[in-house]
């Protein structure tokens, strides 16, 4: 399987706390946000069909950072790499509530500053529980990425725990939303990291940003 899908090969790069942690700007990246329990972990794993890649993290502090994970093409030998670096950055996601005011403040500022200025992002994956979709934490991230005229790609994860009538249903009325308040910038899809349905289809659309199909 490996080759064929190229975000298998992820693995964790860095942490973030700040902009100057931030890996060099070139190459291309696609962000995953979505709020605590929305299964964003498991959304990642099963796309970079990895167990433990996005390990669930409980304590709010820890996950005040983007995770940057590396799908570059393996590169060996001393001549520079052939193909710009890709990452798939892994957003923070529980309600800000949890945090001090200060810590709350910087954040803020950091996913700001990373939104209006990062030249490598290309998209922006907003995962969230079909059960409870299109809330104020996941509009908030897609207005990031629409202010900045990227595309966002909306999962509605857990899609398993509804029958195919409901998912539709759930399906519509979240694109009919989407479509009225944004446009035709923001894709949406059911999905389920359990069953693994809509994984090939978020998978094209995130290779689809990175380019990774294209090369080669």
């Amino acid at each position: 399987m490996g080759m064929s899908n190229p975000l298998a090969r992820a693995r964790y790069l860095l942490s973030a706390h700040n902009v100057k942690q931030l890996p060099p700007d070139g190459g291309f990246e696609v962000a995953f946000a979505g709020r605590s329990n929305a299964g964003k972990s498991s959304a990642l794993n099963a796309l970079c069909q990895q167990n433990a890649l996005a390990r669930v993290s409980k304590t709010p502090g820890r996950t005040q950072q983007l995770v940057f994970f590396d799908v570059s093409p393996l590169h060996r030998g001393p001549e520079p790499a052939p193909e710009p670096d890709r990452f798939l950055v892994d957003l923070p996601g529980y309600g800000y509530a949890k945090v001090p005011q200060d810590l709350q403040a910087h954040w803020q500022a950091f996913l700001d500053r990373y939104f209006q200025t990062r030249q490598a992002l290309r998209g922006l994956v907003v995962v969230m529980d079909i059960r409870h979709p299109l809330k104020d934490y996941d509009r908030q991230m897609i207005a990031y990425a629409v202010n900045r005229g990227l595309p966002a790609h909306a999962l509605l994860t857990k899609a398993d725990k509804f029958g195919r009538g409901q998912q539709q249903q759930a399906l519509m009325a979240v694109r009919k939303d989407l479509h009225a308040s944004y446009g035709d910038t923001v894709s949406v899809q059911t999905f389920s990291g359990e069953s693994k349905q809509g994984v090939d289809e978020a998978r094209a659309v995130v290779g689809g940003w990175l380019e990774l199909g294209a090369a080669k």
